[in-house]
């Protein structure tokens, strides 16, 4: 599968990150992605993951940043946080 990004270029990604892709667009949302996967899912994408302060992590992606806080002590994203994640990839034109 390919995804076309807002700047027109064209990835093909890993099984894996098609899933995270789909389970991130899927609706209702889903509680149950490892926000590990989605960091990997952004830097397959050509984006960027840094650290901040705490549990805090900054998500870059063709010049854009989302900001999210890395859950704790669990691995799964919460849904308002998959559901924020969403709509920035849906503003870069990033979808499934």
């Amino acid at each position: 599968m390919t995804v076309v990004a807002e700047s027109a270029t064209i990835f093909t990604m890993k099984a894996k990150h098609r899933k995270t892709l789909a389970a991130i667009f899927a609706k209702p949302t889903k509680a149950n992605i490892k926000f590990i996967d989605i960091e990997s899912l952004v830097k397959a994408l050509g984006g960027e993951v840094r650290e901040g302060d705490g549990s805090r992590v900054v998500l870059e992606l063709s010049g854009t940043r989302e900001y999210a806080h890395r859950p704790h002590p669990g691995k799964e994203a919460k849904k308002y946080m998959v559901e924020k994640i969403r709509e920035w990839l849906t503003g870069l034109e990033v979808t499934p």
